[in-house]
C-alpha cells in the first residue's frame, strides 16, 4: 500500500506535479469519499453532512476560531427569569436564496416565526432529527412548544431549568434557520432542495458525483473592511471513494484539500514528528490545530458485573505508559499527549487551576500494584475492544502494561457491532472517543453523570460517584463561570482519582492545503468554513 502512494508520489515529482494550470477559476474543491445523502440541517449529525450544510445554512449564533459565541442571524440575546428565557432580535437584512416559489424579495426575509419553525421541525418526531435531543430541556407549555415570536425580529424560548451551555448548542448545524414556505413546499424532499441563508446556494447535484455550490451575492455578511463575503465564485464537492485516487488527485492539483491523517498516506507526507516532508513545501501547506476530540480506554463499571477492572489496575494502566511517545511514533505526532485529565485544553483555559493527570511512571505503577496485594503481577488477563483504526494504540499499550505484570488481549470489533456492545456493557475495556457537540466542558463532564448511563445516555464506563453527581448538577444551575470552572475542576480531579477512563491524547485538526488556497483556517470543531476563502496564484 505505501509503495503504491509513493509510486505516485515520485511520478508527480518527475512530472513537475502538472496541474490544470490554465485553470484560474477561483473554485475551491474538496471530496467527500463517503457521499452525500442530504443537505437538510435537521439530519447534519456526522461531518460528512455539517461540512455542505454550513455552506448554505446559518443559525442564530456562531463561532469564531477561539470558539468565543457570535452574533449570526441573530445580533443580540439576552437572559430573563432566572436564566430560562432567551430573548434573540434577529437582523433585518437576511435573505433566504432565490427560489422560484418567492413572490417578491421581501418575501424572503427571515422572520422569527421562521426560527419558530425550523425548530419545532427538529421537535416534530415525523422528522426523526439525531438533533432533538437539544430542546430536551425546553418548556413545551411556552408558546409553541417551547417557541415563540414576539413579532418578526423577536424570537424568544424557555427552558424548564437553568442550563449556562444551552446557548453554545444553538450553534449546532442542527439549528439552521430554515424558510417555512419552501420547506413545506418540499417535504421529506428539502434535504434534496435545500434553500438557507448561507454563503453558498444550491446549483446543481449529480447523484453519486459532485455537488456545486455557488455563490450568493445575496449573503449579509462582511468582511472587516465592508467587502461582502464570500470571497469564492463556487464550491465543487466530489464523490470519490477511493482513497488512493483522492490523495492522487489532490496531488495533482484537482482536489484543494483533503483532512486527517489517513494511514495510506501519512508517511508519505509527514515526517516522524509531524512536519511536512520537504519535498511537498513548495505546493502544499500543512495546517494543524486544536480540536475537540478525546481518544482514550474506557473501563466498565458496572458493579453488576464479575469482571470489572479494579481501581489498582486501572490506576497502573494510566501510569504504565509515556503518551508522547505515543502520539510521536504512532500518530505521527499529530495530537497532544492527554496529560490533563478527560476534557481537551482548548476548553480548561478558564479553570482556576490545570488539572494533574497521569504522567510517565512505571515504579509508581508497580508500587499501587503491590500495594494493592498484586506484587507479582495482576493474575487475570484484560480483553481491550477496539477497532481496526486503533489496534497500533491498543498493541502499543497491550505491550507497556505487560512490562509492569498486567495482559492485556485485544479484540476487534466493527462498526454498529461494536458501538452495540460498549452501548450495551458487554465490553469490559475499551477503546473510545468523544467529540465535542458545542463548546462547553459539560459536554465532555457528562460522560460520568450516573443518571446519563448508557444505553440511554453517554455514561459507557457507568461511572457513579454521589459527590461527582452534586457537583455536576450544582454545575447545571450556576450561571457565574468562575464558579461552574471551579466544579468543573473539582469533577475531573474525581474522575483522576477514580480512573474509570485511561486518556490517550487530545486529537489535532489535520488539513493539507493547496498553495493558491487563502484564508482557510482550521479551528477546534474541525468545520470547514469557506465564507473568507479564496484561491489566488
Amino acid at each position: 500500500m505505501k509503495s503504491y502512494i509513493y509510486s505516485i508520489i515520485l511520478l508527480l515529482t518527475l512530472i513537475g506535479c502538472q496541474s490544470n494550470k490554465n485553470n484560474h477559476s477561483n473554485v475551491f474543491r474538496y471530496n467527500e469519499s463517503k457521499g452525500i445523502s442530504t443537505l437538510d440541517p435537521i439530519y447534519a449529525r456526522s461531518q460528512t453532512l455539517i461540512w455542505p450544510v454550513n455552506q448554505i445554512f446559518d443559525g442564530l449564533i456562531t463561532f469564531d476560531s477561539a470558539l468565543n459565541i457570535k452574533p449570526a442571524i441573530a445580533k443580540k440575546w439576552s437572559l430573563s427569569d432566572g436564566g430560562l428565557i432567551y430573548t434573540f432580535i434577529l437582523r433585518t437584512d437576511v435573505f433566504f436564496h432565490e427560489h422560484e416559489l418567492w413572490n417578491s424579495r421581501s418575501e424572503r426575509n427571515v422572520k422569527a416565526s421562521d426560527v419558530v419553525y425550523s425548530f419545532n421541525r427538529i421537535l416534530n418526531p415525523r422528522n426523526s432529527s439525531p438533533g432533538i435531543w437539544i430542546f430536551s430541556n425546553v418548556d413545551r407549555t411556552f408558546g409553541e412548544n417551547g417557541f415563540k415570536a414576539l413579532n418578526d425580529s423577536i424570537f424568544q424560548l424557555k427552558l424548564k431549568k437553568p442550563f449556562p451551555p444551552f446557548i453554545g448548542m444553538l450553534g449546532m448545524q442542527y439549528c439552521a434557520v430554515v424558510p417555512k414556505k419552501i420547506a413545506d413546499h418540499y417535504g421529506n424532499q428539502f434535504g434534496k432542495n435545500p434553500v438557507g441563508t448561507g454563503p453558498f446556494y444550491l446549483k446543481h447535484w449529480e447523484e453519486n458525483e459532485r455537488i456545486i455550490l455557488r455563490k450568493n451575492n445575496d449573503y449579509f455578511k462582511t468582511d472587516k473592511k465592508g467587502n461582502t463575503l464570500p470571497y469564492l465564485d463556487a464550491v465543487n464537492i466530489s464523490f470519490i471513494t477511493d482513497k488512493q485516487i483522492e490523495f492522487m488527485e489532490f496531488m495533482l492539483g484537482n482536489i484543494d484539500f483533503i483532512s486527517g491523517l489517513n494511514a495510506q498516506y501519512k508517511d508519505a507526507l509527514l515526517t516522524r514528528s509531524g512536519e511536512l516532508k520537504a519535498e511537498h513545501k513548495n505546493r502544499i501547506n500543512l495546517q494543524t490545530g486544536p480540536y475537540l476530540n478525546t481518544e482514550y480506554l474506557g473501563f466498565n463499571l458496572d458493579s453488576t458485573k464479575a469482571e470489572v477492572v479494579p481501581l489498582a489496575i486501572r490506576k497502573a494502566i494510566n501510569y504504565c505508559f509515556d503518551r508522547e511517545e505515543m502520539v510521536r511514533y504512532m500518530r505521527n505526532n499529530m495530537g497532544y499527549a492527554a496529560y490533563n485529565g478527560f476534557v481537551p485544553s482548548a476548553l480548561t483555559s478558564k479553570y482556576p487551576m490545570p488539572v494533574k493527570g497521569f504522567d510517565t511512571n512505571k515504579q509508581k505503577a508497580k508500587a499501587i500494584l503491590a500495594n494493592a496485594g498484586f506484587k507479582n503481577g495482576y493474575p487475570k488477563t484484560i480483553t481491550l475492544l477496539t477497532t481496526s483504526d486503533y489496534v497500533d494504540l491498543c498493541e502499543y499499550i497491550q505491550h507497556e502494561a505487560s512490562k509492569i505484570g498486567i495482559n492485556i488481549s485485544i479484540s476487534l470489533g466493527t462498526g454498529a457491532s461494536f458501538r452495540n456492545m460498549i452501548s450495551k456493557g458487554d465490553a469490559t475495556f475499551f477503546r473510545g472517543s468523544w467529540i465535542a457537540d458545542y463548546p462547553d466542558a459539560e459536554n465532555y463532564l457528562s460522560l460520568f453523570y450516573s443518571k446519563n448511563k448508557s444505553p440511554n445516555g453517554p455514561n459507557y464506563t457507568r461511572f457513579e460517584n454521589k459527590r461527582y453527581d452534586a457537583l455536576y448538577e450544582e454545575a447545571l444551575q450556576t450561571l457565574d463561570e468562575d464558579c461552574k470552572n471551579e466544579l468543573y475542576l473539582a469533577m475531573e480531579n474525581i474522575i483522576i482519582e477514580k480512573s474509570p477512563i485511561v486518556p490517550l491524547f487530545y486529537d489535532k485538526v489535520i488539513r493539507f492545503v493547496r498553495k493558491d488556497v487563502k484564508g482557510l483556517q482550521p479551528n477546534p470543531f474541525n468545520l470547514l468554513d469557506l465564507r473568507k476563502v479564496e484561491k489566488r496564484q
